[in-house]
């Protein structure tokens, strides 16, 4: 028993001998402050506003370096709006008699002139109007002559008074019937001096009452029409107009005779330019907007009544620091900017050759491409936008020509969101 216990007191020295020796052993190796072997480090002087890019890099994705310019930018309005063409510019073309379309000569998107020809219509009514003129015709050379003969009677104390006045009285009748008809035939497209016997219209001619394009033909050959029935809507574009809807806050700011510049709102690419000429005096509706009334200029290819537009109102000209668009990026609601700060020394990673023999030259690419570039982030708060520029208020101090990023910044920026918070 005795020596069972000894030999188990000497076997917990020898265990607790070996756990004490590996233990200092671990405190020797592994000194405070110092990182373990083959893990990476941190740099604590690192810019969390900076990101490095080496020349390989800036030259791939296009960055160019630029300045803050002073800027003459014009301060301006948005609004929506759509077009319009005043409906003195618009027809309805209508036939003031009833007919049958005997002939269509148009169809949509055909521009016609005014007084042009754009149908024809047939009705034998046409032709007892202009009967009916050419018989008054003859009764008037009756009545002319009766008045004469009544006349010499009444000279000579042959003929009653009462006679003369009768004849008169018919021929003026006549007259007016006849100016009555000549009316009615004129209102046909026909001029009454060059009917004759035997060259009697049946077919008459409906006309454009304005030039423009056809918008919709709403009749087809053989279709019965009268007064109250439409043939064709004509739209003259040569006066489109702008309506803006402005609310109540920029009426101030507006006047007349001031820019516009404005795109199809379901087509950005081309945009389009207008003149303000009137200022609306009420409200529109329950909306509280007020309409701005503006001519629209230069060309006009493409644009058709009832389009909606997304406009820009320009004001005054003011001259102010300003960037390129792209020269600003936004992150989490913040904009920015990036201004280079310096050239760093190339890469441990980069500056290792690889091959001793190379030449000399070959060396002397690689370690250019090797350097890395640095930008720092600068805090902006946006103002005007035009021309391709956008003015920018500095929120840190920068030096006065320093360098910026006015083109690529937004890959300088994704560079960084995907350098931070890792480790070398």
């Amino acid at each position: 028993m005795k020596k069972f216990l000894i030999t188990i007191i000497i076997f917990s020295a020898i265990v607790f001998g070996i756990s004490c020796g590996s233990k200092s052993g671990s405190a020797e190796t592994e000194k405070p402050g110092e990182a373990k072997t083959g893990e990476g480090h941190t740099d604590e002087h690192e810019n969390p506003n900076a990101a490095a890019l080496t020349r390989e890099q800036i030259n791939s994705i296009g960055v160019e370096l630029g300045t803050i310019e002073q800027k003459q930018l014009t301060a301006s309005v948005k609004a929506n709006g759509m077009l319009k063409v005043p409906n003195q510019n618009k027809a309805s073309v209508n036939s003031i008699y009833s007919g049958v379309i005997k002939s269509l000569l148009l169809q949509p998107g055909n521009y016609v002139s005014r007084g042009q020809t754009i149908a024809t219509i047939a009705n034998p009514e046409f032709i007892q109007a202009q009967s009916q003129y050419l018989n008054i015709n003859a009764e008037i050379g009756l009545a002319e002559l009766e008045v004469k003969r009544q006349k010499e009677l009444n000279a000579g104390n042959a003929g009653a008074l009462k006679n003369l006045q009768a004849a008169e009285t018919k021929l003026r009748t006549l007259r007016t019937a006849k100016s009555t008809y000549a009316q009615q035939i004129q209102l046909m497209g026909i001029n009454p001096s060059r009917l004759s016997n035997g060259k009697l219209i049946s077919v008459l001619a409906i006309t454009s009452p304005i030039s423009g394009v056809v918008s919709n033909v709403m009749v087809k050959m053989g279709s019965y029409v009268d007064a109250t029935t439409a043939v064709a809507e004509i739209v003259d574009n040569s006066q489109l107009h702008l309506d803006l809807f402005v609310y109540e806050k920029d009426l101030s700011k507006l006047k007349n005779n001031q820019t516009i510049h404005f795109t199809i709102t379901n087509n950005q690419g081309k945009e389009y330019d207008a003149q303000v000429y009137s200022l609306g005096s009420s409200f529109e509706g329950e909306s509280k907007a007020i309409t701005v009334h503006a001519k629209v200029q230069g060309e006009k290819t493409g644009l058709i009544d009832g389009m909606n537009v997304t406009a820009v109102i320009s004001l005054d000209q003011t001259t102010v620091p300003a960037v390129p668009n792209d020269a600003i990026v936004t992150v989490e609601g913040q904009d920015y900017i990036f201004m280079l700060t310096d050239e760093q020394k190339s890469n441990s990673k980069n500056s290792v050759q690889k091959n001793s023999t190379e030449p000399h030259n070959n060396k002397k690419g690689k370690d250019q491409e090797g350097k890395e570039i640095t930008f720092e982030r600068i805090p902006v708060a946006k103002g005007t936008s035009d021309v391709g520029y956008t003015e920018i208020t500095l929120l840190k101090e920068i030096p006065k020509e320093a360098k910026i990023v006015v083109k690529g910044a937004f890959f300088v920026s994704a560079k960084m969101t995907n350098t931070e918070g890792h480790e070398d």
